[in-house]
Order: structure tokens, then sequence, then C-alpha cells
């Protein structure tokens, strides 16, 4: 699932007539460069959740069948946050583990490496697996820490979601939908539970919540 349905208010004016996944990033809108990911290590549907400008997400996406996968979409009146969007869209998940991604973040990341944690989660051996980044200054985060063993916990040091991880989908299908609320709470319920696993990415990560953060990737195409 990827993660698609927010206003971009802090990346106005482009988002003014232009939906936020749409916006170009290294030459191709962002939310293109997670669905090529995606299926190149073997993803063949994937659900989007739409709210602000969906017709133009939609539009501009279509079927999927130019990527080589089917897009479904979950469609939202008004933005469900993160926990509201999953929840609802959860009636479109046919396995026992969703790979879940922010369309808003750009990365190197190789999601080939989501796959043998989200085999893991479908025998029940955890009931998430987050990617973290180092906290990066000035900006929201430092949610989580990550023990020795590879297990998410709650002290020192702190490090960032980084909007990557693969999530049990029976808990996402118990959750009310078409209501507005956050992960972040469900996911610290599991972390005191001792049932996430996660990883650390050192690689190029970024947020890309405004016009500056476009403009520095572009910047760096050489």
């Amino acid at each position: 699932m990827i993660l698609a349905a927010g206003r971009g208010e802090r990346m106005r004016p482009l988002t003014d007539t232009l939906c936020k996944p749409l916006v170009p990033v290294r030459g191709v809108p962002l939310i293109e460069h997670h669905i090529k990911k995606l299926v190149a290590i073997g993803v063949q549907r994937i659900v989007i959740n739409v709210s602000y400008l969906a017709e133009q997400l939609m539009q501009a996406l279509g079927s999927g069948e130019r990527f080589g996968c089917e897009l479904i979409y979950s469609i939202e009146r008004d933005p469900l946050e993160s926990g509201g969007g999953v929840a609802t869209a959860s009636s479109h998940f046919l396995g026992a583990a969703v790979i879940l991604v922010s369309a808003d973040i750009y990365s190197d990341f190789d999601y080939a490496r989501l796959l043998q944690p989200a085999r893991a989660i479908e025998k029940g051996a955890a009931s998430a697996h987050f990617v973290l980044v180092k906290p990066t200054p000035g900006e929201p985060g430092a949610e989580f820490a990550l023990a020795t063993d590879g297990r998410v916990h709650s002290g020192q040091p702190r490090l960032t979601l980084a909007n990557i991880a693969v999530l049990a989908t029976g808990p996402c299908q118990t959750w009310p939908r078409s209501e507005r609320f956050k992960l972040l709470p469900h996911y610290q319920q599991w972390v005191d539970g001792g049932a996430v696993t996660g990883e650390l990415f050192t690689g190029l990560w970024r947020n890309v919540t405004t016009v500056a953060d476009v403009e520095i990737l572009n910047a760096q195409i050489t």
C-alpha cells in the first residue's frame, strides 16, 4: 500500500494545482518511484489511498498496466490520516502482511529487503517491521530505538520511522474504517509488546515535504 492522500500544505504553491505524489522528483513523479521499485521486487497489486485531487492522481497512474501491476484506489472524501487510511483500505488486503510506504519520501532503499520480514510476519513472528533512519535535525521523528537483536523498542538512541514498513494485516482490518486517526499509537502498542522488528537504513532518504526538499533532490542529479 502507498499512502498518498495528504494535501501537502508545506509544499505549496506546487500542490495548489498538483497533488503531492505527482510532484516530479529527479524527472519522475514522486509516487512512480515507489511503484516501479515495488514492481521490480515482484509486487503485482498495489493499493493507493487518495483524497486531495484524487481524480488527477488516478487519471495520471491509471490501472497500473503501464507499470506491470494492478493499482487499486481507496478513495477518502476527507483525508483520514495514516491510520484511518490504512484501516479503510484494508478491505483490499488479501494476504497476512502488507508492505506500507508513504508516497512523500524519496530513498534508495532496496524494497527487496522487506520480503523476508513480510514472510516472518505472515508466519506470526511479528506484528510489524519498521525501516528506521537517523533523525533529521529540525524535523519531527525520533519515535523509537533499535536493539542489537533487531527488535524495536522505546529506549535510546532514538531513530526516526522512515515511513517504510511491513504490517500484519489482521490488526489493520479490525480498526474503524472511514475514521480519522494516526498509526503511531498502534505502532507504540506493538512496540511495547515486543512485537516489532526493524532495521536501520543509512543510505539516501528524504522526507519530501517542502519545495526546498524537491529542489535539493533535483539539484543532486549528477
